[in-house]
């Protein structure tokens, strides 16, 4: 028998893995990924760990790719993104792998990891950006987006932002949304006022390299709207 309080040192999302529905867009415009309605918006697993959330995120899909908008909220102090330190900036990361496996601990190269920020990029640095992150320990990387064209928008708010984007299934290595319908998946919101929000398990686990630890999204035939 176990001692008392030795489940506790175990994150309860780490005992299971989570699996949710992705609706179908009838059209990929940034707009149509900017006005993503209530139908679209993805659980947050970390929840149940007894994280309070600060962003909320929606997700769809079409032919042509991934549409995705993350809201944050709660936020007093200015953004910090800076295009030389990604990682350590506010903004959004996405991984996504589209053979959906679960069973190895390295990344195929199948296996991308998005990084996207609100601000930070253009001459100006007040626009949008989005990076492809190298996976650390990957056996292969997947194909570099070169000449491939990612539509952003992002908006401030008194005390956010909302930040929208297109990931074209052209910068996906093995996108086919008919005969793949799920992907692998995880999502992370980092903030340096706000801290960290993600689709279940904590940075405090390899997330960010072991596709085991990411969950699944299933692309559903069905078309969102409330």
């Amino acid at each position: 028998m176990a001692a008392p309080g030795v489940f506790a040192l175990i994150a309860p999302n780490f005992l299971f893995r989570f699996s949710v529905p992705c609706r179908r867009v009838a059209s990929a415009t940034i707009a149509d990924a900017d006005d993503l309605d209530e139908s679209y918006r993805l659980p947050c697993f970390s929840e149940l760990e007894g994280r309070q959330p600060f962003a909320e995120v929606r997700l769809g899909w079409h032919e042509t790719g991934l549409l995705f908008r993350v809201t944050v909220t709660g936020k007093q102090q200015p953004l910090w993104c800076r295009p030389s330190r990604i990682e350590d900036s506010d903004g959004v990361q996405l991984w996504i792998d589209t053979r959906d496996t679960h069973n190895v601990h390295r990344a195929s190269r199948f296996c991308h990891r998005f990084a996207l920020l609100p601000s930070g990029g253009g001459q100006r640095l007040d626009k949008p950006s989005v990076a492809l992150l190298a996976i650390n320990r990957a056996r292969e990387s997947p194909r570099p987006p070169e000449g491939i064209a990612f539509s952003l928008r992002s908006t401030m708010t008194a005390n956010g932002y909302r930040l929208a984007a297109i990931i074209p299934g052209a910068a996906l290595t093995g996108w086919d949304s008919q005969e793949h319908r799920k992907l692998g998946f995880f999502w992370a919101v980092s903030d340096r006022e706000l801290g960290w929000q993600t689709f279940s398990l904590g940075p405090e686990l390899p997330i960010a390299e072991d596709p085991s630890l990411w969950g699944t999204l299933e692309l559903a035939a069905d078309l969102g709207g409330r």
